[in-house]
């Protein structure tokens, strides 16, 4: 009986961290062709970013209101490399990977859902333009 309970508490133990786990993965890029920052990445950001790195407020010195500005990044260096969507901290930060890093803060703002995150991640894939 002890050995059924041992190996039972494993196995949910294990379940458990192969679901937390699996909500720190990145949703995948988005199929959608020809996205661009104006029309398809700036709404997004607007809504979930502008408040702290828009024109009036640059936390971090990272400002997302325009092309040239989110390419340049900030203090931490650049938010994201075209064509590394996956390796981008911008794009870690916004799927909330690393928790210190997770964008917006928590009680900061909504997450972005799987789709936006998808969305930045074709994006920058397509070579961030």
């Amino acid at each position: 009986m002890k050995r059924f309970t041992i190996a039972l508490s494993l196995c949910t133990g294990l379940a458990f961290t192969a679901a937390a786990a699996a909500k720190k993965e990145l949703p995948p890029a988005s199929k959608k062709a020809g996205l661009t920052f104006d029309k398809d990445i700036k709404p997004i950001f607007e809504k979930n970013c502008f408040e702290c790195h828009g024109d009036k407020k640059q936390k971090g010195k990272l400002r997302l209101d325009t092309l040239a500005f989110a390419t340049k990044g900030g203090e931490n260096g650049k938010a994201f490399v075209a064509g590394k969507s996956a390796d981008s901290a911008l794009v870690k930060s916004v799927a909330r990977l690393v928790e210190d890093d997770a964008m917006p803060p928590e009680g900061k703002g909504k997450p972005l859902t799987a789709e936006q995150i998808g969305l930045i991640r074709a994006w920058i894939d397509q070579g961030a333009k």
